[in-house]
Parts: structure tokens; C-alpha cells; sequence
């Protein structure tokens, strides 16, 4: 185990097996920079930004610290057309108050890729599916890896033979979107992380990242004696200063057991799991209709919150099963705090 683990972080410049989960919307770069001072590897999540953006986030990166980072974004659904989803999901909404204006359309897909792999990071990440094989070769020659996040074996051999460098397993413990490669049966991969790890690690070549549900060195040090050569996580890292998120979702994750957490299409239409707000809670009701499809989800509830709507969660709190483990601390702190006591429990 000590050596797998030594390989991984020799490879990737680590000093501890530990890796920021890349939020979207809560990844500033002094949040990455913490990490990667502590020495592990930072992360953005680039899935709403634009090309300017990602080069602007690098840049700042970089100006803080010569540690790794990775940049992820998600691989795009299959467009669903459904006037009558979105219809029922408009009138839902209606409920909470006056839409505002409309939002500006979703950054491209491929400028975005053409832009993270001009920054040249350590890594290049996916969720939701696999790139496309001639962008696996592009960034390979450029000295990129690529993780690839996995919820279940299918999706992880897939990403195998697919050409990626890690396979991050993500369990249903994990706070945010569930990587399914199928958004359709999202809900059916519910395989919790300490029965997921040893089921790919018995059965890929690459190494595998632990995700979901860790927050302090028990996890890290479970997650390492179960076969993974990593962790990642973010849940852990959301209340830090760093992480500088809106003051409701922290404080709703405060005590947040992990019972209560629940799993969610209302923000966005993929399912995510989640604090169970009144907004959120309202999406089960009896009289709820189904969320649209992303992104069309997603769009719609930015437009209420534009128009002001009262009942309507400003950002997504998204929180995964181990947020009453989350603490206020400084965010290299949690970083160094986690591998001082998965190292003594592990020794």
C-alpha cells in the first residue's frame, strides 16, 4: 500500500495523496492553492466557464503556487427535447415568485477543452462520460493526464480502455453531482465508496481515487487500506475560508447528518445530492413535477433567482454525507490535519 501510494503522488507531484474535488462555482483559486500548498492537488471545476475564465482562474493559480491542479468539466448529455417537462417545471417555479431575465447560453464544450489544454494542468478531469479519443491523444502528448470519473465498473473500464491515467470512483456518499455516464439511471448507481473501491481496484490496471464521504484521516486511511492509491475530496473543504461560499449553504451543512442528505434533481436536472432545503424538499411533493432535463434545469432555476424569487436557494447546496465532519478551519489545515491521522492510523 505505502508504495502504491508513494508511486501515485511521485507521479503527479504530490506530498500527500489528497486531491480537491473540482466544485463548480466553489473552487476559487486561493481555495486550490491552499490544497496544493499543503501538497496536495488543487482543482477547478470549469463546467460553467467560459475559455477567458479558465485561462483568468489559471493565471491566478499559478501566481499563488508551483503545485498540481487539475481542470475538470462534463462531458454533454444527449440533448432531451421536452416542451412539456420544461412547461410543468416553469409553473412550478412560478410558485416561488417572478422569473427574471434569461440567462446567457452554456459555455462550448469544445472551447472549453481547447482552453484547458492551452493552461496545460497536471490533469484534465472528466465527469458524466469519456472524451473523445483524438482529445485523450492531444492532451497525452502534451504531458496531461486525465482522471476519469467513474460510478461503477462498466463506466471504469470504459474510461480504462479509453486511454485514462486514474479512474476517480465516486460513491453515493459524494456531495454534488452523481457522475453517471447514463443520466437516466442515475438513481439505480447507488454503491457506497468502501464497497466500490475494492470492486475496481480488483479489477483495473490504473489507479483508482477514492470520492465520497471522506472528511477526516479515518476516511483517507479506510479508503487507502481498501486499494486506492488517492482520495478526493470536497464536502470537507466547503467550509473553509478559502472555499468562501454563500453563509446559508455553510451554515446548513453545519450538524448536517448523513441520513438527512438527500439526492436531488431541482437544482439542475442531474442528479446531485444535497442539503434538503425547503426549495429542494418542495421538488417531492405530491403535486411536484419532474425537474427539466439538464441543462434545462438548470437555466430555469437561474432565472428565478434572477427574478428575486423568495423560497429559492441562492446557490445549490449541495453537501455529501460527511458534512457534519466539515469544519470552519483553514483549508491547508484540513488538508494537513487529514494525512496526520490517516498516517498514524495507517502505521
Amino acid at each position: 500500500m505505502q508504495q502504491r501510494v508513494r508511486d501515485f503522488c511521485a507521479r503527479f507531484g504530490l506530498r500527500v495523496p489528497i486531491v480537491q474535488a473540482p466544485t463548480a462555482g466553489a473552487c476559487p483559486p486561493r481555495l486550490a492553492i491552499a490544497v496544493a500548498e499543503a501538497g496536495g492537488m488543487g482543482a477547478n471545476g470549469v463546467v460553467l466557464d467560459r475559455p477567458e475564465l479558465i485561462g483568468d482562474w489559471v493565471e491566478r493559480f499559478r501566481a499563488g503556487t508551483t503545485g498540481p491542479f487539475q481542470l475538470n468539466t462534463w462531458i454533454p448529455d444527449a440533448p432531451v427535447d421536452d416542451p412539456g417537462r420544461q412547461r410543468a417545471a416553469e409553473q412550478f417555479l412560478a410558485r416561488f415568485g417572478e422569473a427574471g431575465e434569461a440567462g446567457p447560453a452554456s459555455p462550448d464544450f469544445a472551447e472549453q477543452c481547447e482552453a484547458m489544454l492551452a493552461a496545460r494542468p497536471t490533469v484534465i478531469s472528466s465527469i458524466m462520460g469519456l472524451f473523445a479519443d483524438d482529445y485523450v491523444e492531444r492532451l497525452h502528448r502534451e504531458g496531461i493526464a486525465w482522471f476519469a470519473c467513474a460510478t461503477n465498473l462498466a463506466d471504469a473500464l470504459a474510461a480504462q480502455d479509453a486511454g485514462a491515467d486514474a479512474v476517480v470512483a465516486q460513491g453515493m456518499e459524494a456531495g454534488g453531482h452523481r457522475g453517471s455516464f447514463d443520466p437516466q439511471t442515475a438513481e439505480q448507481t447507488d454503491v457506497g465508496l468502501f464497497a466500490l473501491i475494492p470492486h475496481l481496484v480488483d479489477r483495473l490496471r490504473i489507479p483508482v481515487i477514492a470520492a465520497g464521504g471522506i472528511a477526516d484521516g479515518r476516511g483517507v486511511a479506510a479508503a487507502l487500506a481498501l486499494g486506492a492509491s488517492a482520495v478526493q475530496v470536497g464536502t470537507a473543504l466547503l467550509r473553509s475560508p478559502e472555499a468562501g461560499i454563500d453563509d446559508g449553504w455553510s451554515a446548513s451543512m453545519d450538524g448536517l447528518s448523513p441520513e438527512r442528505t438527500v439526492t436531488t434533481r431541482a437544482y439542475t436536472g442531474r442528479l446531485g445530492r444535497a442539503v434538503p432545503t425547503p426549495f429542494v424538499t418542495a421538488w417531492t411533493s405530491d403535486e411536484a413535477p419532474l425537474p427539466a432535463p439538464y441543462p434545462v434545469q438548470r437555466r430555469l432555476v437561474g432565472q428565478w433567482r434572477r427574478g428575486g424569487a423568495a423560497g429559492l436557494d441562492r446557490v445549490n447546496h449541495w453537501a455529501g454525507q460527511s458534512a457534519a465532519l466539515a469544519t470552519t478551519a483553514p483549508a491547508g489545515e484540513i488538508v494537513t490535519r487529514m494525512w496526520t491521522d490517516a498516517r498514524e492510523l495507517l502505521a
